[in-house]
């Protein structure tokens, strides 16, 4: 995504040249196309009322959906007004939304949804020396902080989804982070908001004397000054109460912000009305632009890892930790730990911990240097673990009331540390990978108590979980006193939901008798605003509704949310009504609960998928960084998709129309099964839904050159050069556009007359007896290196062979599959893998490994052939299948080898399905072996797609895809760039002025001593 985008506050994009652009859903129902028409007469954004739309917008990261009236994407104040002020005269609901990365339902409604952050996300100003700073509402925290980065500031509040909340949402939910001990919440930085107010009048909130304030009050006036004198009656009328009523705590961010008002006033003897905002959830103003105060970033940071043999001595810990004055306390209880062990990237780490250890508290301190930072952690560990024992060996001692912590881990430098928070995270991303029909469902996973009192809080808890025949895990901000906890249950059944409400109403109730919240970090919504009567009674209540009338005279913004009177049972996403009727046989294997079906439910709606495009790096999602379009998100197709398979949008999931406006997009990456919190399979899904449609409509010419990709290069060659000359000749573009549709700007692979194989057979077989050999390998001659790109397998020969491998290339395999999997031809694809196991298998178990240049081809080995067949040899043949790196690395086979000084500087670019694979650093670890710097880019998909990028409909968004990585490219300091995919080669071709770049293998070739 550009930055120019970001700055220019986010104009409409050309349709013609920008894949940014309106999606026109032909065959989708328009819902009120008379308010659809009026507001498209008012506004320059997007305005969208069809049946797709709606439905992308019905879901937050909540346990509801309910479907917005229509959505608009405004670019300006000016739209944002127009918008509230002809819903105002016509008595419809607005509702203003940043990234919908809401977890108690406050994103979603039967209203006008605006979506701020489309188009107004710009950077506006910063004042370095006042520490101050000026955007759109829609900017994410993340693009937020990378603009201030410069001058080491940054914007204090840090939610984990800092990547896709935005300043707006954080406004709207009072948002806090890991780090509130140190900073608390967002209201503490608001110095003014520009806002929209019921009636479509545009002012700006700030600062304001009390004696201002009470001047400007008039009960009887415009807007503005009812709105004075409603605050200043509050101040005047309810201080007593809001003392008397309001929780003594770090965080709490449930009803309206009445207690950081009364401080205000009694610290700075004037009120900010900007904060008075601050967890409205956008019930009483829509925020458009916000100025905000910054915070330093910190020197030094520290970490210690506190072990504990259960839960509770955790929690009776938690007090004394914070006398050490930490920035954060966190806890992982033993269920995410045991998640954490189960995760590759976190076992070793995990398995460090003292035998028996049950839950840890991860305690960070900030400092001036690294030395103070040091000096803080050994005071913890001093004071807290046993006297005279060392957090280098483990101890079993008992839990006293003095000392609870059995051991501890540190860490100093910055990777240890990222470790430290990445494992703290990594168990939520498990928890919500479940496929059945229970899931660990959030609406009282945020409720906040003193932290002192948190040992006999969660004593109560798991008593009363319990009772009620469920469990939840504990973790998160222990420091403050506000626990995630989010309870296993059905709500596709009566009982389920019966147990939601039962356990919300007795949780409420211990969460008051402990003088806590009933939210500290996620706001009301539609899960917990009914307890705000409970938690301030009667009269702060009526005080609440009566703030809300003023601002809100006919309750038009967001109604329900604070305080209006929603059941936390109604508008779920599933319930007791909910089915799914999917019309077909699944031909791919779907090994967990609820198979097909528990995948296209998988997605929980966190925007997991939508944050990547704020910074660069990660695989997914693609086309959603290029387009910023909900629906080219893996989380707007997922949710469309489960829409269509229950019935409720109205469209068929195996229609031409479905599939191409919400599958065809997808590009097969696999970056969702890896970066997905929950591990959405979105590539599967579409391959799965598609291979159906082509059962029913058929399979296009296109499609099918595509998937017979072997025949038509095998069809160059024979007839190479002339083919060649063929292809490059004037008008062949124009031609193969016209008639199959590949884009007419795309060059195509060069034919050779010599084949790999052919090579390969005049280089006389192998240079290493098998008797003297490492390893015995089988190279396989995939269609591209074959007949395009034989020099690409020679050097692979020469690798191996230098690296004491005896090589064969078999005659008999060649395309493994891929071309028709990437095409939804899952019958040609199976047929293929099992031509292909079979002659391999035999192989294997003789000893044989097999190895592809290719990583796509080694991806479908690995693992798309286990989706398509089962059985000992198909296993087999995936376990024993390599990239070439891969294969390297793996057996560090080129530690033996001798390399010439390549004196050379590489810039990497790793292929996204083995990025996804978590397999593309084989190559750089090989590649410094060898003698080169590499530069590796953290780059995500190349936008070729195998053929997707040839295809002349998706020519522009292949191209936006692509700009992320060629200005990384651009900006490499390396000499040569390397990327080991053939489509991305092709795609570097046409942006370098060299030609297609080499094979990362043909660059190792050329190292080897001779």
């Amino acid at each position: 995504m550009s930055d120019s985008h970001q700055q220019s506050g986010g104009s409409p994009a050309d349709p013609a040249t920008d894949p940014r652009t309106d999606y026109d859903y032909q065959g989708a129902a328009v819902e009120r196309p008379d308010l659809l028409a009026a507001l498209e007469r008012r506004v320059e954004g997007d305005v969208r009322f069809d049946s797709y739309t709606r439905t992308l917008y019905a879901t937050d990261a909540s346990a509801y959906e309910q479907l917005p009236i229509g959505v608009v994407a405004p670019v300006s104040t000016d739209d944002v007004a127009a918008v509230m002020r002809y819903c105002a005269e016509e008595g419809i609901p607005v509702l203003p939304r940043g990234g919908g990365t809401s977890l108690a339902g406050q994103a979603v409604n039967e209203a006008v949804v605006l979506d701020f952050k489309r188009h107004m996300d710009a950077f506006l100003d910063v004042d370095p020396d006042g520490r101050t700073a000026r955007a759109q509402a829609g900017i994410t925290l993340a693009r937020l902080n990378d603009r201030l980065e410069p001058h080491g500031l940054k914007f204090a509040p840090d939610p984990a989804w800092g990547d896709k909340s935005v300043l707006g949402g954080a406004i709207g939910n009072n948002t806090t982070g890991a780090h509130s001990l140190q900073y608390g919440k967002t209201d503490a930085y608001v110095e003014s908001c520009e806002v929209v107010l019921a009636d479509g009048t545009v002012t700006e909130f700030g600062w304001v004397e009390l004696d201002e304030l009470h001047e400007r009050a008039d009960p009887d006036g415009d807007l503005e000054a009812r709105i004075h004198a409603a605050v200043a009656r509050i101040l005047d009328e309810e201080a007593e109460e809001i003392d008397a009523r309001y929780p003594d705590l770090k965080r709490n961010v449930s009803g309206y912000n009445l207690d950081h008002l009364l401080e205000n006033a009694r610290e700075h003897d004037a009120v900010n009305l900007g904060r008075l905002l601050a967890g409205s959830e956008g019930t009483l103003a829509i925020v458009t632009e916000a100025a905000v105060s910054l915070v330093p970033k910190p020197e030094a940071t520290a970490i210690a890892m506190l072990t504990y043999d259960g839960v509770l001595p955790a929690m009776r810990d938690v007090a004394p930790i914070l006398e050490h004055d930490p920035s954060a306390v966190e806890v992982m209880d033993d269920v995410l730990l045991d998640l954490a062990r189960d995760t590759p990237e976190f076992a070793d780490l995990v398995d460090t911990l003292p035998e028996g250890t049950d839950s840890t508290l991860l305690v960070e301190f900030y400092a001036d240097s690294p030395a103070a930072a040091r000096e803080k952690v050994e005071a913890l560990l001093a004071d807290r673990l046993p006297e005279g024992h060392s957090s280098a060996e483990a101890a079993d001692v008992g839990t006293t009331p003095s000392t609870h912590a059995v051991d501890a881990l540190e860490a100093y430098d910055d990777d240890r540390q990222a470790k430290f928070w990445k494992m703290r995270k990594a168990g939520l991303p498990i928890l919500l990978s479940r496929t059945s029909d229970e899931k660990h469902w959030p609406f009282i996973e945020d409720t906040a108590v003193p932290p002192e009192h948190l040992p006999e809080y969660v004593a109560d808890l798991q008593e009363l979980f319990a009772e009620y025949d469920t469990f939840a895990a504990y973790y998160a901000h222990a420091g403050p006193g506000v626990l995630h906890i989010r309870p296993l249950l059905n709500l596709k059944d009566d009982d389920g939901i019966e147990t939601m409400a039962a356990l919300a109403d007795a949780v409420s109730d211990l969460v008051i008798e402990y003088g806590g919240s009933v939210s500290g970090e996620h706001g009301d919504g539609k899960a917990r605003t009914r307890w705000n009567r409970k938690l301030y009674g009667e009269r702060l209540w009526e005080a609440f509704r009566d703030l809300k009338s003023t601002f809100d005279p006919d309750w038009l913004l967001n109604p329900g949310s604070v305080c209006g009177t929603p059941d936390l049972t109604d508008d779920l996403r599933y319930g007791p009504e909910y089915s799914f009727a999917a019309d077909f046989e699944p031909v791919l294997d779907w090994s967990n609960e609820n198979e097909f079906q528990g995948m296209v439910e998988l997605c929980h709606g966190c925007a997991g998928c939508t944050g990547h495009q704020e910074t660069t790096g990660g695989v997914m999602c693609p086309t959603y960084r290029a387009a910023e379009e909900e629906i080219t998100s893996t989380r707007g197709r997922a949710n469309m998709l489960r829409e269509a398979m229950g019935g409720d949008l109205p469209a068929d999931p195996f229609d031409e129309e479905f599939v191409h406006e919400v599958l065809d997009l997808c590009i097969g990456c696999k970056g969702c099964k890896r970066d997905c919190p929950s591990g959405v399979d979105m590539a599967k899904l579409k391959a799965e839904v598609v291979h159906e449609y082509h059962q029913r409509e058929g399979v296009t010419l296109r499609d099918r050159l595509f998937a017979n990709v072997e025949d038509v290069l095998s069809l160059g060659s024979t007839f190479a050069p002339v083919s060649n000359w063929v292809m490059d000749a004037p008008g062949v573009g124009w031609l193969m556009e016209r008639t199959v549709g590949i884009a007419r700007e795309r060059s195509f692979p060069a034919f050779h007359r010599r084949t790999f194989r052919d090579r390969w057979r005049a280089h006389g077989g192998t240079s290493v007896p098998a008797a003297e050999a490492e390893r015995r390998a089988l190279l396989l001659a995939d269609p591209y290196t074959n007949y395009s790109h034989p020099a690409v397998g020679m050097a692979a020969v020469r690798a191996l062979e230098a690296a004491g491998v005896h090589v064969r290339v078999p005659t008999d395999v060649g395309d493994s599959g891929r071309p028709a999997f990437s095409k939804s031809m899952l019958d040609h694809a199976r047929a293929t893998a099992r031509e292909n196991v079979d002659a391999l298998a035999p192989r294997v178990e003789d000893g044989w490994d097999v190895v592809t240049v290719e990583p796509s081809d080694a991806v479908m080995y690995q693992l798309d052939y286990r989706d398509l067949l089962s059985g000992e040899d198909v296993e087999r043949v995936a376990a024993n299948t390599y990239g070439v790196f891969e294969y390297l690395d793996r057996f560090r086979l080129d530690e033996s080898v001798e390399f010439d000084d390549p004196a050379e500087s590489l810039t990497y670019h790793g292929h996204c399905q083995q990025k996804a694979t978590q397999k593309d650093h084989h190559v750089v670890g090989v590649l410094r072996r060898a003698g080169y710097e590499v530069d590796a880019l953290d780059s995500g998909c190349c936008g070729m797609a195998g053929s997707f990028g040839y295809q002349a409909e998706h020519y522009s968004m292949s191209k936006a895809i692509a700009g992320e990585l060629f200005e990384q490219v651009d900006e490499s300091p390396a000499e040569t760039v390397v990327a080991p995919g053939a489509s991305c080669r092709s795609q570097l071709a046409d942006h370098g002025a060299d030609g297609e770049p080499p094979h990362p293998v043909e660059k190792l070739a050329a190292a080897l001593t001779d």
